[in-house]
């Protein structure tokens, strides 16, 4: 009995020291009470809600609101109640779904934007320059507006006689005498050895088999020499065809305009952005009668390659081709012309005239 009580009393010591503990470090750790959070104010300003392309007008449903905190928005954003500032302008520049729309932005019209709607699209230290094109140097029209290409140009070249600057080889002319008068200067007589045809100038060989010295000329004129080369690498297609010149006709039924139906036909013209200096070979390429074609590359390779010329030396040694031999027999019909097949997308129907 006097042990159960001991016991007790022990207990209560124990639980009395754990109470006083406990209050013990409440005193010393103090809780601090959370305060309530509070909302933070924001102000709604507008954003736009889909697509706004270049030069489009801007209306209402274009536009939508969120919430930015007070402290981030700026003179240069437009608030619920400024509506008038916005709605009727001109976007400066194709403006993505979610994008913020400041000042510098929009215009007031058309023609507040600087220069064409689509110049905005050019970076600074580029140019947009136009060259002719068709369905085989687009890649089937696979390249459109936006493409990553490289640049293709095919050429020839022939000799020239450098003071001339006339086509190898001279004509050749038969000097008759030369005439002394008095009191006058010297000439000379000179003519043709034909009426019909000069002779050209050629060459003195010795035959093999009669140890002869024979004077040869060429039996037609000079055929040049091709050569292909890949002299642009990496550049953006601003636009395949034309580009718009009039309004969209808004009734369905109505009869497209001259320029409408020209901007519907297959594509004959495409602009590149390249550098200055690249828009000027290019215009040398062109006017030169040079063939440009393109070839489409991935957007994400940025890569560069250094890339031999091809020739008619390159290609027979590079795609190991053989010389055909000299055979006592060939194919009939003769084939002097190569000709490309004929692909149904290239028949043209004539339509009759009304």
């Amino acid at each position: 009995m006097r042990r159960g009580r001991i016991l007790i009393f022990l207990l209560l010591i124990v639980i009395v020291g754990v109470a006083v503990l406990a209050i013990g470090l409440g005193l010393f750790n103090p809780v601090n009470p959370v305060a309530p959070t509070q909302e933070v104010a924001g102000i709604d300003v507008y954003f736009a809600a889909q697509t706004i392309p270049q030069g489009a007008t801007i209306t209402q449903d274009l536009l939508r609101t969120d919430k930015l905190p007070q402290g981030l928005v700026t003179e240069f954003m437009f608030t619920v109640g400024e509506e008038a500032n916005l709605v009727g302008q001109t976007a400066r520049f194709t403006l993505e779904p979610g994008t913020l729309i400041t000042s510098s932005m929009i215009g007031a019209a058309p023609g507040d934007l600087p220069g064409p709607r689509w110049a905005t699209l050019v970076p600074p230290g580029m140019v947009a320059v136009a060259i002719p094109t068709n369905r085989l140097s687009t890649a089937a029209f696979g390249i459109n507006d936006g493409a990553h290409v490289n640049v293709n140009a095919c050429m020839t070249f022939v000799d020239v006689d450098p003071a001339y600057q006339s086509v190898l080889p001279n004509y050749v002319s038969v000097m008759r005498d030369i005439y002394f008068p008095e009191n006058d200067r010297p000439y000379i007589s000179i003519e043709p050895l034909t009426l019909e045809l000069p002779s050209r100038q050629g060459r003195v060989e010795l035959d093999p088999t009669f140890a002869k010295p024979i004077y040869t000329v060429p039996s037609e004129t000079q055929r040049p020499r091709l050569v292909c080369q890949m002299v642009l690498q990496d550049v953006v297609v601003l636009n395949l065809g034309n580009f718009e010149l009039a309004p969209q006709p808004t009734d369905p039924n109505a009869t497209p305009s001259p320029v409408q139906a020209q901007q519907d036909a297959a594509p004959d013209i495409i602009t590149l952005m390249v550098t200055p200096q690249d828009s000027i070979a290019l215009n040398y390429f062109v006017y030169s009668g040079a063939v440009v074609s393109m070839s489409l590359r991935n957007p994400n390779d940025n890569s560069r390659i250094e890339a031999q010329s091809a020739t008619l030396t390159s290609i027979l040694t590079q795609y190991n081709i053989s010389l055909p031999s000299k055979l006592p027999y060939a194919q009939q019909p003769r084939l002097d012309v190569l000709a490309p097949p004929l692909l149904p997308n290239d028949i043209i129907n004539a339509q009759p005239q009304q």
